[in-house]
């Protein structure tokens, strides 16, 4: 490309045809060959669209690559989507920006260097104080609707939250005997805590004789955490409370040992395991250790009349021909698909399953993070009676392999129930 791509100082340019905003009735356009409109990206990862004036290159538009998606319209034509803000009235929008380059060659160029700059860009501030957190999009960032964020740690902010939680003596009950009966994984170790909420488990693996525990929480309840530790000095005096996600946050020492509670249903659920897998590669020692360190999810056929005429039955509104004069019925089937489509969170006999579950296992110690983005599970049953199917049960448990005791905390129907229950 002669001229099109110019390495320049700490920035590199591109030169385009045109380029207009969408909300933009005006557009810059060129018919010269003397780069009269260029796109420059700065070493900060903005972008800068400019056109010629008077001799000179006039500010048109920024857009920050970070916070940016390209889509391609045509062989020469892009658009630009990225995020603005009103500071003013604290809303967010989008602002859609498209270029015209000159020939498919200088945009085939120019879309491989943006994905290259959104990896650098990806990468940013990685050497920050403890606790700081980078400016730059983060792995959390790219895969979560800020929305659905913002209402997730809106919710596990919250003392009632946590409270639930804690009154679950199962899963309570069983972090505190696989830390306490496991004091030689712990003491004089440094520790991370993982989405550490109010900080119980930091309070834990202080008592084993932590070295130090830093707990990270991203949510409002980093702040409840800080009181509850500086309640209890004589533990506090050794956890640091670092509000931030674990994406982001950086820490003065590696971990000899993670621990985190980052289970939802059926496991997976609430995709908090991500984010351990991530403190994992990012904190953890080579061969520290994980508390939890394996999951599995069971399931199993299992037959309930009860329970599908109990839902059924929530359909039967549906087949009404004369309410206030309108036919319900066209809607009977949809309605009734709709709540079988639903699934049943709670606990169930585990006499009502029909054959021996099988397991999928899932080794936090091994596992890419990747590999929790999509998980396939084929499914394979020898039923053990004849009966007609009404769905699959499932429940996961997991294991915190200490050195000296190995301790399972499970969901499973028939053992006791955990604010997860069971799900079907």
């Amino acid at each position: 490309m002669e001229g099109s791509a110019a390495v320049k100082d700490k920035y590199r340019e591109f030169t385009l045809a045109a380029f207009s905003e969408l909300s933009s009735s005006s557009a810059c356009s060129s018919s010269s060959s003397s780069t009269p409109v260029i796109v420059r990206v700065r070493a900060d990862g903005v972008a800068e669209l400019l056109y010629h004036q008077d001799s000179e290159f006039i500010d048109g538009l920024s857009i920050d690559v970070g916070t940016s998606q390209l889509f391609k319209l045509g062989p020469v034509q892009s658009l630009f989507v990225s995020k603005s803000s009103d500071t003013s009235k604290e809303k967010s929008y989008s602002r859609g920006v498209t270029i015209q380059f000159r020939n498919e060659e200088e945009s085939m160029d120019f879309h491989s260097a943006f994905e290259q700059w959104r990896k650098e860009d990806a990468f940013k501030g990685t050497h920050l104080p403890n606790g700081a957190i980078s400016a730059s999009k983060s792995k959390f960032d790219d895969k979560i609707e800020p929305s659905s964020a913002k209402m997730y740690f809106h919710y596990y902010g919250q003392l009632l939250h946590q409270q639930n939680m804690l009154q679950d003596y199962v899963r309570t009950g069983t972090y505190y005997a696989a830390v306490i009966e496991n004091r030689v994984d712990f003491t004089g170790r440094v520790v991370v805590d993982v989405g550490s909420g109010s900080g119980i488990l930091s309070l834990f693996a202080a008592q084993a004789g932590a070295k130090h525990v830093y707990a990270v929480e991203a949510s409002e309840i980093a702040e409840y955490a800080r009181k509850l530790i500086a309640g209890n000095p004589t533990l506090g005096q050794r956890i640091t409370v670092i509000k931030g996600k674990v994406e982001e946050v950086e820490l003065p020492e590696k971990a000899d040992i993670l621990i985190s509670e980052p289970l939802g249903t059926l496991l997976v659920n609430e995709r908090m395991l991500e984010s351990y897998i991530i403190a994992r590669d990012r904190f953890l020692v080579p061969n520290g250790k994980m508390f939890p360190s394996v999951g599995r999810i069971h399931m199993a056929p299992f037959s309930d009349e009860c329970l599908f005429v109990e839902i059924a039955n929530k359909a039967l509104f549906w087949q009404q021909k004369d309410y206030y004069g309108v036919d319900l019925t066209p809607l009977y089937g949809s309605a009734f698909q709709g709540y079988f489509s639903q699934p049943v969170v709670d606990a169930f006999d585990p006499r009502l399953l029909v054959s021996p579950p099988m397991c999928h296992i899932i080794d936090f110690n091994e596992i890419k993070e990747e590999d929790l983005y999509e998980i396939d599970i084929p499914l394979k049953f020898i039923a053990s009676v004849g009966t007609r199917v009404h769905g699959l049960a499932c429940w996961f448990d997991v294991l915190f392999n200490g050195s000296n005791v190995q301790r399972w905390l499970t969901t499973a129907p028939g053992a006791p129930t955990t604010h997860w229950y069971q799900i079907s």
